[in-house]
């Protein structure tokens, strides 16, 4: 019997993840498709637009037949950092034959061979990398350059610069750097780009471009065309979360922390460098995303930023992430939902995961210590946090269309009494 994992956002689920898991199932034929889905916050420092059980619901709904967390910790990493995590834990289910991913450029080969360039760590890729840095070149841009120099043979520009291949290449080097009996698979994406917001297609849509779609129209009708039936009627119910929406508690938190320029070097990757960036510019602060491009440089990214402005709010720190980097990365396996065929294996996982399989985080909070607790504490809060903007949103939303059909009725009033 064949399980075969998946490493997802669903950010929305669209059509080309329902075309993604049909291909595993029918020609990969995967007797059972295990997701490790991505919480409240996304590894590009965004919010989700649902919630994950609604994302979870979605995956289910399409052919998914069991549904785990990826910890926050991960869920917000970096490429590397996310790739270890989410790996990590596939790997500790103890029952997943392969991991299927996306990509650019369709060619596990090509993949594989970078992969094992970076995963080798030679003092020759260590020292290009290092000298491309002290360049003043981004980590994404510095490997990239270290990866063409010792590979000048393949077209490892395009490669690298392609974010569905970077995280692709991530995965196989983590299953190689734990030895680990789990067999890569990769699929061509059709369609745009990871980050095109480009609708009119004759391929699958970016989850990009259906978030810009909702955020502008407010309404699920834009991704209509682009996502399954039951997808559509699960957004058609929902009010949609966006970046600007975290804008208030982020300046709060901000503020608060900032009692001077090394105040927020503590916190998950962002160091002295980025702290000095974030403090200085504070006084000019407008909104989370104008802010994040305030602060963008040569050698900070702008998605690197996002990130970082993410870990300040749900109060990640470097010294925790390092915790669960000592600790072998994720520490338990919590479960978001599964299918009625999903149930079968569940029972093989509890049998044979080396982490604690988690379905009442309240109940495991109290039998957890140590790293796993910390990491559990974390999620929780990260969903506190997005509940609460969440509602608030729902609040005014409400408010504001109580208050236009107060409008109109006085309207119709109006026009009665004339």
């Amino acid at each position: 019997m064949k399980v075969t994992a998946v490493i997802a956002e669903y950010n929305p689920f669209h059509n080309g993840h329902l075309y993604q898991l049909r291909t595993i199932r029918t020609a990969e034929h995967a007797d059972w498709i295990v997701v490790v889905l991505s919480g409240d916050f996304m590894q590009r420092g965004i919010p989700a637009i649902v919630d994950k059980y609604q994302r979870c619901q979605m995956a289910l709904a399409n052919g998914a037949d069991l549904v785990f967390e990826l910890p926050v910790y991960f869920a917000l990493g970096s490429a590397e950092y996310f790739a270890q995590g989410a790996v990590s834990l596939i790997d500790k289910l103890g029952v997943v034959d392969s991991l299927h991913f996306g990509s650019e450029c369709g060619d596990l080969s090509l993949i594989s061979d970078c992969a094992r360039i970076i995963a080798s760590e030679s003092c020759q890729y260590q020292s290009l990398l290092n000298d491309f840095l002290k360049q003043g070149c981004s980590f994404p841009a510095a490997r990239a350059r270290a990866v063409a120099a010792l590979f000048p043979e393949k077209d490892t520009d395009t490669l690298l610069n392609a974010p569905n291949n970077i995280l692709g290449i991530e995965y196989v080097k983590a299953l190689l750097q734990r030895n680990s009996a789990i067999q890569p698979a990769t699929l061509a994406r059709k369609g745009e780009g990871y980050a095109s917001d480009v609708l009119d297609t004759d391929y699958f849509v970016s989850a990009n471009a259906l978030r810009s779609a909702l955020e502008h129209s407010a309404t699920a009708a834009a991704a209509s065309p682009h996502v399954p039936a039951n997808v559509y009627s699960l957004l058609s119910q929902q009010d949609f979360l966006f970046t600007e929406d975290f804008s208030e508690i982020l300046l709060y938190k901000l503020l608060r922390d900032a009692s001077g320029k090394d105040a927020f070097a503590p916190y998950y990757d962002i160091g002295k460098q980025l702290s000095h960036t974030l403090y200085r510019h504070l006084p000019a602060y407008l909104s989370f995303e104008d802010f994040a491009m305030q602060c963008k440089s040569k050698n900070l990214t702008y998605t690197r930023i996002c990130r970082g402005l993410m870990h300040i709010l749900l109060d990640m720190t470097q010294e925790n992430a390092d915790t669960l980097k000592h600790k072998d990365y994720t520490q338990y396996a919590r479960l978001l939902g599964f299918s009625e065929h999903g149930k079968h294996l569940l029972k093989a996982i509890k049998a044979n995961a080396s982490v604690p399989v988690i379905t009442k985080p309240a109940m495991a909070l109290k039998q957890l210590d140590g790293a796993a607790r910390m990491s559990l504490q974390a999620d929780l809060h990260a969903a506190d946090i997005y509940d609460s903007i969440s509602q608030q949103k729902r609040r005014r939303l409400t408010g504001q269309t109580s208050a236009i059909l107060r409008c109109n009725e006085l309207t119709r009033q109006l026009i009665t009494n004339f």
